[in-house]
């Protein structure tokens, strides 16, 4: 069970002022039924349906040799899942949390399948984004689970309010970037910030602080476990280093019902896919075969949920 949660109506959530309160004061907020069923199947339709976004996904290999796949965006475009990063109730939902206007960092699906999903490691999203050039953590990541999230199958596991702990060392682990887990533990021992297992139904989302403490198990079960991150920068936020994200990006709004009147399955135009050879932040295990010494590979890291 979560602390601070929220339900979306009817397709529409209404902002008001405690959302922001619990974001500030536990680091993330939920929001129940965030995707109704209809926007929900509208959304699985273009990732099921078509290989536009899953055919551009690479594999990423935890510690003990479990892998996930991972499809990673620049900018949202005009299909149906770039209606779903510019639509009113989520970028209206992250102004009023971060305190001014927004653009879109990134998105991403993260596919753990059933019985080989892998885990992904104790770290904070800013653990990455400092390294990008982004002088404040004026950022935070939109998870939306696409299948049931429970603890059989891999979902998050996040430590309540670790964000005011500012951001953590990051370190290499077998692929994937870290937090230095000695201060991670200290922080889960101290009794200040405890520890909350994410069980999300399909459609669920939620809006957390890019310094909050988070981790996934691996998917033992016989069921997958898809979810939909979207990321946002503030604008004022400009990363001052050129990276495999984007500088600031004028985000245009769509209304909420643009999710189920878009028809756009297929044209990705815009949207500007990861390659993990050009990554130097990421070490998929489809790199990792053939490319880099071990040294090199080492100076490698890799963005997980």
């Amino acid at each position: 069970m979560t602390s601070a949660e929220y339900k979306c109506l009817d397709g529409d959530l209404k902002v008001v002022d405690s959302m922001k309160s619990d974001f500030d004061e536990h680091g993330y907020i939920m929001v129940r039924n965030f995707l109704d069923s209809k926007e929900l199947l509208q959304i699985k339709k273009a990732l099921e349906d078509y290989d536009s976004v899953t055919g551009k996904s690479y594999k990423i290999s935890d510690k003990d040799g479990r892998e996930c796949r991972l499809a990673l965006w620049s900018h949202p475009g005009n299909d149906v899942t770039g209606m779903v990063a510019r639509c009113e109730k989520m970028v209206n939902t992250c102004e009023m949390l971060l305190g001014g206007d927004v653009y879109h960092y990134h998105t991403k699906l993260m596919m753990k399948n059933a019985e080989t999903g892998g885990c992904h490691l104790w770290h904070q999203d800013y653990g990455y984004w400092y390294k990008n050039g982004c002088l404040f953590p004026d950022m935070l990541t939109v998870f939306i689970a696409i299948d049931r999230c429970n603890e059989e199958n891999g979902c998050l596991e996040i430590l309540r309010a670790s964000h005011k702990c500012g951001k953590i060392d990051h370190l290499m682990v077998a692929g994937q970037t870290g937090a230095d887990i000695d201060r991670v533990m200290d922080i889960k021992n101290s009794g200040q910030c405890p520890l909350e297992v994410v069980e999300m139904e399909p459609g669920d989302a939620l809006f957390f602080h890019c310094n909050l403490l988070h981790t996934s198990g691996p998917n033992f079960s016989p069921h997958r476990r898809w979810a939909f991150l979207t990321a946002y920068n503030k604008a004022s936020n400009n990363p001052v280093l050129v990276h495999h994200h984007p500088q600031y990006t004028p985000l245009y709004k769509v209304p909420n019902s643009a999710i189920l009147e878009c028809t756009n399955f297929t044209d990705m135009t815009g949207k500007d896919f990861l390659d993990p050879k050009n990554d130097k932040t990421v070490v998929s295990v489809d790199r990792n075969d053939n490319d880099g010494s071990p040294e090199e590979k080492k100076k490698k890291s890799s963005e997980g949920t």
